[in-house]
């Protein structure tokens, strides 16, 4: 029996679930999959969660060197979140020649160059399968279920947060501002909010799921994101009537050799998959050149979800006689705009107060027209002296789009643009 000594960094919502985990499970995973882990030492300060766990208080310290000169710990599992200390402390483990766990998106998108290679120094392991949707297994499976396809694309809700919102937002009526309220009431939105909802986390998880969909390292910077702080909640109802959900989506494709990669809300039809995803859960769409369409659905965040993907890496890391790392060039964190595509095209959901007057749609329609836009079909509705008209643009360029804005805004009878919302069938 393989017995493997394993390091918690942290005893937080996720460290908590992951040490529950591993005691609770402990002599199942035992069995079925014959590695006998052993916490051999966990970092955490906080002495009242340790002891509300009922976690031996000889095996905790606040000294990560009591990690590094264990030699019978061969995995350790973090759980500090943010960038420092928990990248240095990593990086220590990793030259130490164990391998790392880690649900830490941000850190892993960031530095997961600096990682790599101290994981190769080391001759050790990185295991990230919680940074990406909680405890859904996409990582496991764009990495070792997919050999037989070259992945076209990922479209995926991967924050539960902003799902959260735009359910409820979509089923009640309600504005963004109070539904945000109730979010951070319930313990899903932050008191700052501003990495759910602006797209930053959505982004973080499109970099590392689009570098191992495409073999292609793909950075933040080559990211557009956009978050769901200015959806109003008439553009959901608008929606609606036009048949489809508003999600703020994470998608990544490949074509004609170029990736494109973006965060932003995005109507998709009622029919599809991710329509269906309500409140805090995530899912994931994928679609291979051979297998087609695949969708991975589950909870995206949690003390017992997450530490089940935490539990998995572990296992899966005990049982490796030798660990494989990126199938790409990942040496920096600095890539060519070679090979990426920021001109993507999609259809388009536009709406705009302009004057009750005469001529007016024929200007704005003017503008499009010099841009190559067309127009599937137009809606208007009159306000007292001004009207609210509402555009569906057939599939075109974000560049294209953006020019055309620009020269919508200048004319007089157009009063304001108040949304741009994306459309991906």
């Amino acid at each position: 029996m393989k017995k493997v000594g394993v390091a918690l960094l942290g005893l937080g919502t996720v460290g908590g679930g992951t040490y529950r985990i591993l005691k609770n499970n402990h002599d199942s995973i035992k069995k079925n999959y014959g590695v006998d882990l052993e916490i051999r030492h966990i970092l955490e300060k906080d002495m009242t969660k340790a002891r509300a766990l009922g976690v031996d208080e000889s095996i905790i310290s606040c000294d990560i060197n009591n990690i590094i000169n264990d030699a019978e710990i061969k995995i350790v599992a973090e759980f500090f979140g943010g960038i420092e200390p928990a990248k240095s402390f990593l990086i220590k483990c990793l030259l130490a020649g164990k391998s790392i766990v880690t649900a830490n998106k941000e850190m892993f998108s960031k530095y997961w160059h600096e990682l790599e290679a101290a994981a190769k120094k080391g001759k050790a392991g990185l295991y990230f399968e919680a940074s990406c949707v909680g405890g859904v297994p996409i990582i496991r499976t764009l990495t070792q279920s997919m050999q037989g396809n070259n992945i076209l694309s990922l479209m995926g809700i991967v924050n539960g947060t902003t799902n959260f919102i735009l359910s409820k937002m979509a089923d009640e009526g309600l504005a963004y501002a109070d539904v945000l309220k109730e979010a951070q009431s319930l313990g899903y939105a932050e008191a700052d909010p501003t990495a759910d909802v602006e797209g930053f986390d959505s982004m973080y998880k499109l970099s590392i799921l689009s570098s191992l969909a495409f073999h292609t390292k793909v950075p933040l910077d080559k990211i557009y994101r956009e978050g769901i702080s200015k959806i109003d909640k008439i553009d959901i109802e608008y929606g609606k009537k036009f048949g489809y959900a508003l999600k703020l989506l994470a998608i990544g494709k490949k074509q004609g050799g170029k990736i494109e990669a973006r965060v932003h809300p995005a109507f998709v039809p009622s029919s599809h998959p991710l329509a269906a995803v309500k409140g805090s859960f995530n899912a994931v769409h994928i679609i291979g050149d051979n297998v087609g369409d695949i969708m991975l659905y589950g909870r995206g965040a949690g003390d017992l979800p997450t530490g089940s993907a935490i539990v998995s890496d572990i296992v899966f890391a005990a049982r490796q006689d030798k660990h494989r790392h990126a199938t790409f060039n990942n040496l920096t964190d600095k890539v060519s705009d070679r090979g990426f595509s920021k001109d993507f095209c999609c259809e388009y959901y536009i709406r705009m107060t302009v004057k009750d007057v005469p001529g007016v749609i024929a200007a704005i329609s003017s503008a499009f027209a010099k841009n190559s836009i067309s127009i599937n079909s137009i809606q208007q509705q009159v306000q007292g002296q001004n009207a609210s008209i509402i555009f569906m643009i057939h599939k075109t360029g974000e560049r294209g789009i953006k020019k055309a804005l620009e020269a919508i805004r200048v004319i007089n009878t157009v009063e304001s643009i108040d949304a741009l919302i994306r459309v991906e069938e």
